[in-house]
């Protein structure tokens, strides 16, 4: 395990604490980032068949995922199925893109990826990952 990749959902906080009992209850199996954070820090998407551990608020791991299937879109071409896979309640594609508008247009993401002037429309290219709970780690 320590030599698998940590793998952080939103900032540490409650809504941190949120998707990764999601996922832990298998509620969430897609997550979504912008392209832009990957392409800004010059690292590649991750592979099908990546494993990560994902780490509560406190840094500390909580369970192994695997990632299923990787591909990008436009922002304006989230599916339903992404959606719904966040494990948020989503059920339909507004709800998801008002949620994550609102996370990626925050003084807390946008200070947390060093830009403050960033901008999201039809157009942002979106990372959209399918993954699977492979196991959880003894506390």
């Amino acid at each position: 395990m320590d030599d698998l990749p940590v793998v952080e959902f939103a900032l540490p906080g409650p809504l941190r604490e949120k998707l990764v009992a999601g996922i832990v209850a298998g509620d969430k199996t897609t997550t979504s980032s912008l392209y832009e954070e990957w392409r800004r820090d010059r690292e590649p998407l991750p592979p099908v068949g990546r494993r990560e551990v994902v780490v509560d608020s406190a840094g500390v791991g909580i369970c192994i995922t695997e990632t299923v299937r990787i591909s990008t879109c436009r922002l304006a071409d989230i599916t339903l199925s992404h959606a719904v896979g966040e494990g948020e309640g989503f059920t339909n594609v507004a709800a998801w893109r008002s949620a994550h508008e609102g996370f990626w247009n925050s003084a807390e993401f946008r200070a947390s990826v060093g830009e403050p002037q960033l901008r999201i429309d039809d157009d942002t290219l979106i990372v959209c990952e399918e993954f699977r709970l492979v196991s959880l780690l003894s506390p």
